[in-house]
């Protein structure tokens, strides 16, 4: 059961074993046949648009959902089994949770710990997740950052081995999710094994070891975030904006070039090969002068694109 990055069996020490899982709902197949093993201390995204499956096949991990096909363990444990004992090994944050809204911080904490026979020391974990002065504070009165942290302090305190947080930064500004993102690389050097659900493309490249892509219920790929983007091999994309008019044709027409599309003023480029020099020598020949020329690498969404044949916002 056990399989590498490749999709092949391997003797690895896995953490998270799913092999051909398939969820269907009536005539519809939700997750068709998807396969990955998560590694014991490391971050591993599911990534992919919204209903692309991301969450059923969470669910079924952590056994909130019966699946209509294959294999799926838990640190050993089929979370259609033994699951008092997965509750003890498996920290959930979940895509949408709502807490009493009068319910304290520090209350909410005492009583998830007491779910628990090894719980953390609450507040020393509050104390770690910046929420001391918030420990009387009613759920309805936290801003949604705060609230974040909370659902992560509530899937900690249990002391798990394995971590679940599904879409955990979706809603949060821009300051408030890069806090987030640093609390989550604090846990894992803490030795948790954590499974990140996401469709945000910076969060997957910070946070991930390696990322499983689903799209339409599917693994189309499984890499490291680094190792999807090399697999464009030689893409490239140029940004500049023209100093005069430019026939996009005469773009098109070199061997170099993919694509030519408009960013608001910029004119972006894309291609393989020697891009660069072909693009500002067609520029040169024309007399128009490239302002504010970039060049860009292939990146993990560039990667995404070609694998699904969209971005993930569509």
């Amino acid at each position: 059961m056990r399989r590498n990055a490749a999709g092949q069996h391997a003797d690895i020490m896995a953490t998270i074993e799913v092999d051909d899982l398939v969820k269907r709902y009536g005539d519809h197949t939700t997750v068709n046949g998807v396969s990955f093993a998560v590694e014991r201390g490391e971050i591993f995204g599911i990534l992919g648009p919204n209903g692309a499956g991301k969450t059923t096949i969470v669910e079924c991990i952590e056994g909130l959902r019966a699946r209509d096909g294959g294999d799926v363990a838990v640190c050993g444990i089929d979370p259609r089994g033994d699951t008092s004992e997965l509750r003890q090994l498996l920290g959930v944050q979940l895509q949408e949770s709502e807490l009493p809204g009068k319910l304290k911080v520090g209350e909410a904490m005492e009583l998830y710990g007491s779910f628990y026979r090894d719980p953390i020391d609450w507040r020393e974990l509050i104390g770690a997740l910046r929420l001391t002065d918030k420990i009387d504070s009613q759920f309805r009165r936290l801003s949604g950052g705060q609230k974040q942290r909370l659902s992560i302090a509530l899937a900690m305190v249990g002391s798990p081995e394995v971590v679940v947080l599904d879409e955990l930064t979706t809603g949060l500004d821009p300051q408030a999710r890069r806090d987030v993102w640093d609390l989550i690389e604090g846990i894992r050097d803490r030795g948790v094994t954590i499974l990140l659900v996401t469709h945000f493309m910076e969060e997957a490249e910070r946070l991930c070891d390696r990322l499983a892509v689903i799209d339409a219920g599917r693994l189309v790929a499984l890499d490291t975030p680094a190792g999807l983007a090399s697999s464009l091999e030689g893409r490239q994309r140029i940004r500049f904006r023209p100093s005069a008019p430019l026939d996009r044709a005469l773009l098109m027409a070199l061997p170099e070039v993919t694509a030519v599309e408009w960013a608001g003023s910029q004119l972006v480029v894309t291609g393989t090969g020697n891009l660069l020099f072909a693009v500002t020598s067609l520029l040169a020949h024309h007399q128009v002068i490239a302002a504010g020329l970039r060049v860009e690498q292939a990146t993990l969404d560039d990667a995404f694109v070609a694998l699904t044949g969209r971005t993930i916002d569509d």
